[in-house]
């Protein structure tokens, strides 16, 4: 089992924060391996919506589908997949802070196939790439080169 938290504070208020890290298409701009994501269900983002994500892992392409399975607007958004050879659950929290934005992740998932392989040094593996992920999100968020739709 492979389990990875950070957090981070961004300097943006929390509504436009919040927007954009539960919109999961904007998750190839801030994450690394993300090739697609976009929302297959009709409707705003709510419990129930799914959509798909092409990534790269490991020189491996990752093709899964997610469904939102808590959904509170502003402060918590908890996904799960559905498909794909790296089941995954992750939780986003957003809170206000003096700074701006206090941004919470939690990545639990169980490696198969291939990725069972790499086990022991995927905890490793996706801590690093979790952390620099968050770090990208900061500097994009702060940048305000980015869109909320």
């Amino acid at each position: 089992m492979t389990k990875v938290e950070t957090s981070v504070v961004i300097n943006r208020p929390l509504e436009e924060v919040f927007a954009f890290i539960a919109d999961f298409e904007n998750n190839p701009q801030w994450q690394a391996g993300m090739q697609e994501a976009r929302q297959i269900s009709e409707g705003p983002i709510d419990v129930g919506t799914t959509y798909n994500q092409l990534a790269k892992f490991l020189g491996r392409p990752v093709e899964s589908t997610f469904e939102i399975i808590e959904y509170e607007p502003n402060q918590r958004i908890k996904g799960r997949s559905t498909s794909g050879s790296f089941p995954i659950t992750f939780t986003r929290t957003v809170e206000p802070t003096p700074e701006g934005t206090k941004v919470s992740a939690l990545i639990e998932g169980d490696a198969s196939g291939f990725f069972r392989l790499a086990e022991p040094l995927l905890n490793r593996m996706v801590q690093r790439q979790v952390n620099g992920d968050y770090t990208k999100l900061k500097s994009l968020l702060e940048s305000g080169v980015f869109s909320i739709d």
